[in-house]
């Protein structure tokens, strides 16, 4: 029994939803709008401020999904309502970000800058040197956006130098100590 799948799903005021044939959800907001395809063995119910996702089975397939299905769709509704923020922190000398046109610009360490290409539909926001925003409606190019930066230069145990999630914890790992005679 799938305890997320079975919750329902509160749309918020401004937040106007619409299912098509084929499972084809669309959800439109004060960010924008977002629409994504559904598998069909799901039954999904609109029924005024309340959505519903039910599987007609308890087949394995159907019981792994429908907790990801109910998850998705609630996230495409916070999505056009609030939107999503990924924040970065570089941490180290000389490492710095900058932002030019549509284009992030990463120093890091290496002999040659590290450029991003800012997709449509997402914000890039470098508000000091050392700090990145990431922000837009859908969760998974944020996330995959901000990954893909972090990526470039994952946080070291031993300095704790490179690019890391705000927040994020590093393991330290204590250096070499010189052998005693």
């Amino acid at each position: 029994m799938s305890r997320i799948g079975n919750k329902t799903i509160t749309i918020p005021a401004g937040v106007e939803v619409e299912i098509k044939a084929g499972n084809e959800v669309t959800v439109k907001g004060p960010k924008g709008t977002l629409t994504r395809q559904f598998s069909d063995l799901f039954e999904l119910k609109l029924d005024g401020a309340e959505f519903t996702v039910s599987r007609p089975n308890d087949k394995k397939l159907t019981k792994q999904m429908h907790g990801t299905t109910r998850s998705l769709i609630a996230n495409m509704i916070d999505g056009v309502n609030e939107g999503f923020t990924k924040s970065l922190e570089l941490v180290g000398i000389g490492y710095r970000a900058s932002k030019t046109d549509n284009k992030l610009v990463l120093n890091v360490g290496y002999s040659h800058p590290i450029e991003f290409e800012i997709e449509e539909g997402i914000e890039v926001d470098v508000p000091s040197a050392t700090a990145i925003t990431v922000s837009g409606i859908d969760k998974q190019r944020v996330g995959e956006l901000a990954a893909n930066i972090r990526a470039t230069r994952k946080p070291e145990p031993y300095l704790g130098k490179g690019v890391k999630y705000k927040g994020e914890h590093i393991r330290r790992k204590e250096g070499k100590t010189a052998a005693k005679k």
